[in-house]
């Protein structure tokens, strides 16, 4: 326990630096919330006791704290108080029976303004499986649709985006035609400097969620520093150099909660919104393959959130994929929430009537757990357990789906979110799995 309270104040540490989201930036209060188990992991049946502690200035408060306790993105079936004393209390969270996550939520209100935390303790969750489904006709439904695509020729066209060269870099903008709609996507691609014909990996790495633009397309640059060619998508069709006003005014008018893409065409498997977007990403891998650099054999995808799952769709379909990089994959599980259990992003639960028996059926089509059956490639997976955007019940569903070579770096601190450190390490860990 001291080991892990350890870990926890050097993770505050590194917040001051603004880094971690589970400590405010410069707030005066800190929560510091240790699970009597330091991998804060139990077996269903055994009983979790939390130490909650919570500091002013670095002064522990002996405040009113107020806690629900509930399954994991679910209503609290337990409420009740306690009293700190010298900043500390001892919560009792009980148990549950069966594989899965229990969250503990705080609140307390202190010099008149109210602060919260939460944290979750995982039970047997080597167990957790998911409640969807595969279709019957999974793999011939995309393989037919993939053929569909394949029939328009690939074609593209190839900008030289000067405002991210460096040295060492050449950057240009690429929009792929996708289909006889002429629906396209648009892409970063990042080369290293004079790259020869057959020596370089390929890295495809899809967006997470929203209408927005490629987001820092800089930030990963030290793959093409290191070798890789990497091309940075995004999957409406928009051109990144858009102004943010205009992304934001697209977001408004067509992403709102009941209308947004993820629920666009919901009804049928063939007009759903993400069916597109699904196949994309074999647009770009065949793009990505036929680039005269390519060194012919490593084809790696990576992403997090939204771009976790598009990785793990592309691996899923498409066998050339040797390496999946995934950080706490969205749109996985997503129908569990129908059963009464944890379901994933998007969290069709928060609108009405979703969960009707036509848009269950499509969302087993497009299900990260389907996909995750037919992965082949290498992954590497990490996720955390007090993420409420990808919870850690979704993520343990693949993660126990997958049955091929795989690694994972699990993160029990943190929420919706992976430090610059850990993704630079993602990098290293492909290297040392070039073929």
């Amino acid at each position: 326990m001291k080991r892990l309270l350890s870990l926890l104040l050097m993770v505050v540490a590194v917040s001051m630096a603004g880094l971690a989201e589970n400590y405010p930036y410069r707030s005066d209060y800190l929560w510091v919330t240790v699970p009597d188990h330091d991998d804060w992991l139990y077996r269903a049946g055994e009983k979790a006791r939390v130490e909650v502690q919570l500091y002013k200035y670095g002064i522990p408060q002996d405040a009113t704290v107020n806690y629900e306790i509930a399954d994991d993105m679910l209503a609290a079936d337990r409420k009740g108080e306690v009293v700190m004393k010298h900043g500390r209390a001892v919560i009792d969270m009980g148990t549950r029976n069966t594989p899965g996550f229990r969250d503990l939520r705080l609140s307390a209100v202190v010099d008149g303004k109210k602060y919260v935390h939460h944290v979750k303790v995982g039970f047997s969750v080597d167990e957790i499986r998911p409640f969807t489904r595969e279709p019957a006709d999974f793999i011939d439904f995309w393989n037919r649709n993939i053929e569909d695509m394949r029939a328009v020729p690939l074609s593209y066209t190839k900008e030289k985006a000067e405002e991210y060269c460096t040295d060492k870099i050449d950057c240009y903008l690429l929009k792929i035609r996708l289909n006889k709609q002429n629906q396209s996507v648009y892409a970063y691609l990042f080369y290293p400097k004079n790259a020869q014909k057959g020596s370089c990996p390929v890295v495809l790495c899809p967006p997470g969620a929203g209408i927005k633009t490629i987001k820092e397309p800089l930030r990963h640059k030290y793959y093409a520093e290191n070798g890789f060619i990497r091309m940075e998508m995004e999957i409406h069709g928009l051109d990144p150099r858009l102004p943010k006003e205009t992304f934001d005014d697209i977001t408004k008018a067509f992403n709102g909660r009941e209308n947004g893409y993820l629920y666009n065409g919901l009804q049928d498997p063939d007009r759903y919104y993400m069916k597109r977007v699904y196949l994309s990403l074999i647009r770009c891998l065949d793009l990505l393959t036929a680039l005269p650099e390519w060194d012919g054999r490593n084809l790696i995808v990576q992403g997090g959130s939204q771009g976790g799952a598009l990785a793990i769709v592309a691996a899923g379909l498409d066998r050339r994929v040797t390496q999946c990089i995934v950080n706490h994959p969205a749109l996985s599980d997503m129908a569990a929430y129908s059963a009464g259990r944890t379901g994933g992003y998007p969290h069709f639960n928060k609108v009405d009537g979703m969960f009707t028996d036509r848009n269950m059926r499509t969302m087993a089509y497009y299900d990260v757990v389907n996909f995750a059956r037919h992965v082949t490639a290498d992954v590497y997976m990490t996720w955390g357990y007090n993420d409420n955007t990808c919870p850690p019940t979704t993520s343990y569903a693949v993660w126990n789906t997958f049955t091929c070579p795989k690694e994972a770096l699990i993160t029990p601190i943190n929420e919706h979110w992976t430090s610059d450190d850990t993704e630079y390490r993602q990098m290293e860990w492909v290297l040392k799995k070039l073929r």
